[in-house]
């Protein structure tokens, strides 16, 4: 079995920061993509970031430039988003997700069940 399990969400006052990490576990694989997405009931999905394995692929968000960050670790099969300058609007359930047969940035074949991130002072 693939497994994708999200962990380092939960509450943060705005302007403050917060690291989410995945780790890819189960049947492992040489992955193409691994990335972020969120869901929300007002935006519904929205695709936060991603990037390839050879790192020369690399896609965010309009609205999270310069604010999250994305890194891999290819031993460790994880992918981290470093969020910055947290907003109200950012709050969202957030999924990892990877892809196993292409570059597709966003095409997810797996994902996990997702961490709760809530901005609020």
């Amino acid at each position: 079995q693939v497994h994708l399990v999200e962990s380092g969400g939960g509450l943060v006052e705005p302007g403050g920061s917060l690291r989410l990490s995945c780790v890819l576990s189960g049947r492992t694989f040489n992955w193409y993509v691994m990335g972020w997405f969120r869901r929300t009931p007002e935006k519904g999905r929205e695709n936060i970031a991603s990037m390839s394995r050879t790192g020369d692929m690399i896609d965010y968000l309009d609205s999270v430039k310069g604010r999250f960050i994305i890194s891999t670790d290819t031993v460790k099969n994880m992918v981290y988003l470093e969020m910055n300058d947290l907003k109200p609007e950012d709050s969202a359930v957030y999924y990892c997700g990877t892809n196993e047969r292409s570059f597709n940035l966003w095409k997810f074949d797996y994902w996990g069940v997702g961490t709760q991130v809530t901005v609020s002072s």
